[in-house]
């Protein structure tokens, strides 16, 4: 989960998740939490922008506007992405650059509201 309109520069990765295999569907609630125990078999969390690999839930800035939340999953024409687990989201997405063979997202919008000084 990207929120491009962190106000960092660089936007904000909130969860990130490889080797998610094929045969699946849906995950489980609270799939996100630390220790990826609730992921399916294989799969593992990497470590987000707030530093741990787990899902960071949205909490934008009073004031800062819409954040657009991507959710993407991309389909890969190799099992296991080869990515060791401390690996950047930047990292991951250069190393399955060559590998993707087709991607689906959603964005899901969330107004972060009026900031104390409006």
């Amino acid at each position: 989960m990207y929120d491009p309109d962190a106000p960092t520069g660089s936007g904000f990765w909130h969860w990130v998740v490889a080797d998610l295999p094929a045969s699946a569907t849906s995950l489980s609630l609270n799939a996100g939490a630390p220790g990826g125990a609730l992921l399916p078999k294989g799969a593992f969390e990497l470590p987000a922008d707030a530093g741990a690999p787990r899902y960071i839930g949205a909490a934008p800035p009073a004031g800062s506007g819409v954040h657009h939340y991507y959710i993407t999953v991309t389909a890969l024409d190799v099992a296991a992405t080869g990515v060791d687990p401390k690996a950047s989201a930047a990292l991951l997405g250069f190393s399955i650059s060559g590998h993707s063979i087709a991607r689906a997202f959603l964005v899901a919008p969330t107004s972060a509201g009026p900031s104390s000084q409006d």
